[in-house]
């Protein structure tokens, strides 16, 4: 494949009533989780063969279940989040999915034996994605309070000891340019070799914190945080991978806005 572009669940926050939003752009690929319930990821998949579409799923499928436990407690015991995510695998597989997407490693904030705690959660992860055939895809993402722990323990982490376990990495543009400013590069080009989804939105800042928006090559009069020209052009470059459009619905933006941004990263991509 070249590289393909998607869209993301998250532009609609997995709504079921929205779920034939994700499709109205033609792109050929959607990256989806946290649903609701059972029927709207029945309807969904229903929606993605009749259009003929690849999909990802990001984990978790439902709501209710875990989304950062794999390695510590955030939301329950990492015992139990590791027996959901089994079958939401399993699910994903048995689905069609091109690929599963998990944060990892996540860390909410500094913690101690990094590099034993991520090892062992790449051999957990290895032997599921052996078993079940579906490429598992790990995003390092900010922890608590945007914490950069976990994004500077993968990239002080050793590189073959990762080409070891063949497990796939996801960069989110938005979280590595908070998580690290402007040494994004530096952090980056290490792990381009095994980056298989890029998450692709800009950030807002507010009183409140931060929100997704999306990716566009006007990013100051967006008023937005960061110049992604530069980023996009890094990442695509080497093997194939996703582009996932991941801004959420929280500002409102135009269909025209998120247009000029699909062109603009088809271009980019070109």
């Amino acid at each position: 494949m070249a590289h393909s572009i998607g869209m993301s669940g998250s532009t609609i926050l997995s709504n079921r009533d929205r779920l034939p939003e994700l499709f109205g752009k033609g792109l050929p690929h959607v990256e989806i989780g946290e649903f609701g319930d059972r029927d709207s990821y029945l309807s969904f998949l229903h929606l993605a063969r009749e259009n003929q579409v690849s999909f990802g799923i990001h984990v978790p499928h439902f709501r209710e279940n875990s989304k950062y436990d794999l390695l510590e407690e955030v939301k329950m015991e990492p015992s139990v989040a590791r027996k959901l995510f089994v079958e939401e695998v399993r699910e994903a597989a048995q689905s069609g999915a091109s690929y599963v997407l998990v944060h990892f490693p996540y860390f909410k904030g500094e913690t101690e034996a990094v590099v034993e705690k991520i090892e062992e959660g790449l051999q957990f992860l290895k032997h599921l994605q052996d078993t079940y055939g579906v490429p598992i895809v790990c995003e390092p993402k900010l922890g608590q309070n945007q914490s950069p722990a976990g994004i500077q323990y993968l990239y002080d982490f050793p590189m073959n000891l990762w080409g070891k376990y063949g497990l796939s990495i996801c960069i989110d543009m938005g979280d590595y340019r908070i998580a690290v400013e402007n040494n994004w590069r530096e952090y980056v080009e290490p792990l381009l070799p095994f980056t298989k989804v890029v998450h692709m939105h800009n950030v807002r800042f507010t009183e409140k914190g931060y929100i997704w928006t999306p990716i566009h090559p006007d990013f100051e009069k967006q008023d937005t945080a960061f110049d992604m020209a530069p980023f996009l052009e890094l990442l695509a470059k080497g093997r194939d991978k996703y582009f996932i459009l991941e801004h959420t619905p929280h500002t409102s933006p135009s269909e025209e806005q998120v247009d000029e941004g699909i062109v603009w990263v088809m271009e980019q991509l070109k």
